[in-house]
């Protein structure tokens, strides 16, 4: 062999003899391509043979990434996703014309040759011997396709993808031997149908299908002469002639292609002439990808079904392994997203609370007994903008949440009167529930008790909620010592047990504190946690885990496993059926009247934190259950005491005058139309409370607790009492009627009447 360069590369001969005589073994393993005779160069590079026999027969071709689309309930797109836009497409849905010009301008042969172009190796031979590299390919189509998926398969692994566009003899010789299997198992339609859904044609369009969409708007099976030249065009270097920022480049270089296709008979020249003169037509839609392109604000729902497939194994055993396979694409997912539902949460968000006040709101709501998500939507919009977000509020922190999800405030308390109820406590269980007090010492816990060694206080929110009370007028009054009382009494540890039954964890992950202040909501939980948490309520009892998706297509219509919603009783339904009862209560005659909706049953529980620095409602129906949540959306938190929100001054915010409407407006669009089921509800009244006397005067007697602020109601349902004895507008039942009296906690008098 000659001497070696001083640089201790081979010269160029030796270079082309190398190149060449590879090209010769390939033509021999094909004994179907044929070089004209080199003399002795033309197996002299024995170490590149050896090379070439080593490579694997079979190339690996990986699944093309394409787009994912993310539908609704009722298969309406939501999304589309993607790493790489494309759509692939059979070569009967690319024109004619698009064929032809690739082919032109590509590879003028490629129905002529086999893998190699005899022609063109001795041309690039010829001109990389002079330069001294590999410069210039001889690459057929079938060669730029192999090239192409060594790229698919680098995917976003630069420096694999670098080494696959490396100009080099060992990247030469992979293409010869994969391009000549290539040709014998697709043969020419199917490498060119896949060498089209595979290019890269600029602006972010993999494959012409989505070039098509890209730049004209329309499919590939449509497009004009004028147009599939300019397509074919971009190929060689998408960026230099880019139709949108270099239209004069992009122009010379389609009519280029379109003389090249009058070259080769395609078309008359008269065709080509006439092509040329027309204005390139641009039709240009912008990449829509991702979550932020979601409809009716459904970008956090959306997020929230791509973190699912990151998280669940049924996806693949290994994160990376999901990973791939979400960034491959070409999915098809059906979700449980009601579109009515979210456009009534969305509606509802923008008239209570705008995207730039000081404090945001974050809306799930969720189907009892089917544990799917219908609906999901906060008033920071997904993105990246002033007032946007990219933290789901309704979410957990390892499902794109905020960091320690939000305290609850008493809308913990149906909890803890749940296990109280499964430990045997009676509906009507009263305790002595002053304003304020120590809380309770020791308090048995999972792991041993809990002391008051710092001597903390509880208060109620006012003054004047004194007991004693009943477990029902607790609720509606959301009085925290009777709570204190009952967690202290109970034990903390069936609190916690029955929590972790309903599905209710802490955001941020971690335990629930075996404390008794966490009957007060002192934990972190997210709206979706909540939300599902009340649906075990309406679901008589039995809860079922969360579920986004309905079901999943593959590439080619293949359906792939999707999670599932597990059922699991949590509690009785005697006890469900009389939190229904009681809870519906709150909504009918405590906190949570604002909340009520008109024309159905309905139940829930009102919650504010310390400082108000969030407020919630958390209710339900038989058939559907929402939380809601309103507060500060960064790390610092917001006292939300005088206040504009939505266009509305709070002196306080409370659950029920904020959240409660939001709940009331999302829930009643999303239940327009539905049936208006009832809840079983069940007798509360306790057996041993001595029948009251109504022939005698108890105008010496206290009021009511809960008789109202404007007057007494009747406290017996079951005694018949003249209309001038009943109070004022918020008593017990038969309200809105006369008397005189002030009710209350006051020696409330009506026409001689004073109820206890």
């Amino acid at each position: 062999m000659g001497n070696k360069r001083s640089g201790g590369g081979l010269s160029p001969a030796q270079q082309a003899a190398k190149f060449l005589g590879v090209s010769v073994l390939a033509g021999a393993v094909l004994a179907g391509l044929a070089l004209p005779a080199v003399g002795a160069i033309g197996l002299a590079a024995k170490g590149t043979v050896e090379q070439f026999d080593e490579i694997p027969a079979n190339l690996k071709r990986p699944p093309l990434s394409e787009r994912t689309t993310i539908l609704d309930a009722k298969g309406g797109e939501i999304a589309k996703v993607y790493s790489r836009d494309r759509t692939i497409v059979d070569l009967k849905d690319i024109s004619p014309y698009m064929q032809q010009a690739i082919i032109a301008i590509e590879d003028a042969r490629f129905y002529e040759h086999g893998a190699i172009d005899p022609k063109g190796v001795l041309r690039a031979l010829n001109n990389n011997a002079q330069d001294g590299g590999a410069s210039q390919g001889a690459s057929t189509l079938t060669q730029q396709y192999v090239k192409n998926v060594f790229v698919e398969e680098a995917f976003n692994d630069e420096k694999a993808v670098a080494e696959a566009q490396k100009k080099s003899i060992g990247r030469k010789i992979k293409e010869l031997k994969y391009a000549i299997q290539v040709e014998k198992e697709l043969g020419k339609k199917g490498i060119l149908q896949n060498y089209l859904n595979i290019t890269f044609f600029g602006q972010q369009a993999y494959g012409v299908e989505a070039a098509s969409q890209r730049y004209f708007s329309k499919h590939a099976k449509d497009l004009k002469l004028e147009e599939a030249a300019l397509l074919a065009g971009l190929v060689q270097s998408p960026s230099s002639y880019d139709p949108v920022n270099n239209a004069e480049v992009a122009k010379a270089r389609r009519n280029t292609v379109l003389q090249r296709m009058a070259d080769v008979k395609d078309i008359t020249q008269a065709q080509a002439d006439a092509a040329k003169k027309k204005p390139l037509g641009l039709k240009v839609s912008s990449p829509k990808n991702g979550c932020i392109t979601a409809v009716s604000g459904a970008g956090f729902f959306c997020d929230y079904v791509r973190e699912v497939f990151l998280n669940d194994p049924v996806f693949g055993k290994t994160r990376e392994e999901r990973s791939q396979r979400w960034t491959r694409g070409g999915l098809t997912i059906r979700t449980t997203l009601d579109p009515k539902a979210q456009e009534s949460v969305q509606n509802s968000i923008k008239t209570h609370v705008y995207k730039d006040d000081p404090v945001a709101t974050a809306v799930t709501l969720v189907q009892p007994g089917t544990g799917k998500v219908v609906a999901m939507g906060q008033s920071r919009p997904y993105g990246f903008g002033a007032n946007d977000l990219t933290i789901n509020l309704s979410a957990d922190k390892a499902m794109g949440g905020s960091n320690y999800g939000f305290q609850v405030g008493s809308t913990f308390k149906p909890i803890t009167a749940a296990a109280a109820l499964e430990q045997g406590k009676k509906p009507y269980q009263r305790y002595s529930s002053p304003y304020d007090m120590d809380y309770p010492s020791p308090v048995s816990t999972c792991n041993g008790t809990w002391s008051n060694s710092e001597g903390s206080t509880v208060e109620n929110e006012d003054p004047s909620e004194k007991g004693p009370y009943a477990l029902k007028e607790a609720l509606a009054k959301s009085i925290n010592t009777y709570f204190v009382q009952m967690i202290s009494d109970i034990g903390v540890c069936p609190v916690t047990e029955m929590a972790g039954k309903m599905g209710v964890h802490r955001a941020d992950g971690k335990k629930l504190n075996q404390v008794p202040a966490i009957t007060l909501g002192t934990d972190g939980f997210s709206p979706l946690t909540m939300a599902n948490a009340y649906a075990t309520f309406a679901n008589r009892g039995v809860y079922c885990t969360p579920v986004f998706i309905e079901s999943i297509t593959g590439p080619g219509g293949k359906a792939l496993e999707v999670p599932k919603s597990s059922c699991t009783r949590a509690m009785s339904e005697k006890t469900a059926d009389t939190m229904n009862t009681l809870l519906r209560g709150v909504v009918e005659d405590g906190t949570g009247k604002k909340a009520g909706l008109e024309n159905r049953p309905s139940a829930g529980k009102t919650g504010t934190t310390d400082e108000r620095q969030a407020a919630w409602f958390v209710g339900y129906t038989p058939n559907l259950a929402g939380a809601v949540w309103v507060g500060g959306s960064g790390s610092k938190g917001v006292k939300m005491e005088n206040i504009r929100i939505g266009g509305v001054f709070h002196d306080k915010v409370y659950g029920a005058d904020t959240p409660g409407p939001i709940w009331k407006d999302a829930m009643s669009g999303a239940l327009e139309g539905k049936p208006a089921e009832d809840f079983v509800n069940v007798p509360i009244k306790d057996p041993n409370e001595k029948p009251r006397d109504n022939d005698k005067d108890h105008g010496d007697k206290p009021g009511r607790d809960n008789g109202g602020n404007n007057g007494g109601g009747n406290p017996w349902p079951d005694i018949t009492l003249p209309p001038d004895v009943i109070g004022g507008d918020d008593g017990f039942p038969g309200g809105n009627r006369g008397g005189t009296g002030n009710g209350g906690n006051g020696n409330g008098n009506s026409n001689g009447w004073n109820f206890p």
